[in-house]
């Protein structure tokens, strides 16, 4: 009896521990925007800025950090002094968006399956090119056919359209190089 008692014990410790295991890996949920959400990098209210945001949580943080700009969103993922523990990004889908200078406070899609119009005529945030999320190709396609561009995986924003700061435009070629790769590599 005791052997099949203790059995019965570590199978069932086995199977909760899987359980656990698997709600620990489970991406936080994206925050509603709030009028008390601040960009990380312009210091300024969320609210202030026309076009899509961002926030992205990261284990080594308790609060989520808030973006003026999807394409500040993307930077924070490129910059060596930011951290890396990253568990969830989330992006305004501007396909459910109600118009550009209200993009929305509740419809975020995750970056990494979004879609996105890069050297498009829309300006984010802070007056620079955007990266535009949708999580519908239809919606991303027809915004091109209104503002240009094209339209690209998360992976696949251009480092240089991100992190420069003058001739964005001509850096959204495709052989700009991968998006995620350090600059000396």
């Amino acid at each position: 009896m005791k052997r099949r008692s203790f059995a019965f014990a570590l199978l069932l410790s086995i199977t909760l521990g899987g359980c656990w295991e698997k709600q620990a890996a489970e991406p936080p949920s994206p925050h509603r925007m709030t009028a008390e959400d601040i960009g990380r990098y312009c210091g300024m209210n969320l609210f202030e800025h026309p076009g899509p945001k961002g926030q992205i949580f990261a284990a080594s943080l308790i609060e989520p950090v808030w973006f003026s700009s999807v394409r500040d969103t993307i930077a924070f993922t490129m910059l060596p002094d930011e951290p890396k523990d990253i568990q969830a990004i989330y992006v305004s889908d501007m396909g459910k968006a109600p118009s550009w200078d209200k993009p929305g406070a509740d419809n975020w899609v995750e970056a990494r399956k979004a879609l996105f119009v890069i050297g498009s005529r829309a300006k984010g945030g802070m007056g620079g090119d955007e990266a535009v999320p949708f999580s519908d190709r239809a919606a991303a396609e027809k915004f091109v056919g209104e503002n240009g561009g094209r339209i690209v995986t998360f992976d696949q924003v251009p480092r240089n359209y991100v992190l420069s700061s003058d001739g964005a435009k001509e850096s959204t070629s495709a052989d700009d190089g991968d998006a995620r790769r350090p600059p000396n590599e």
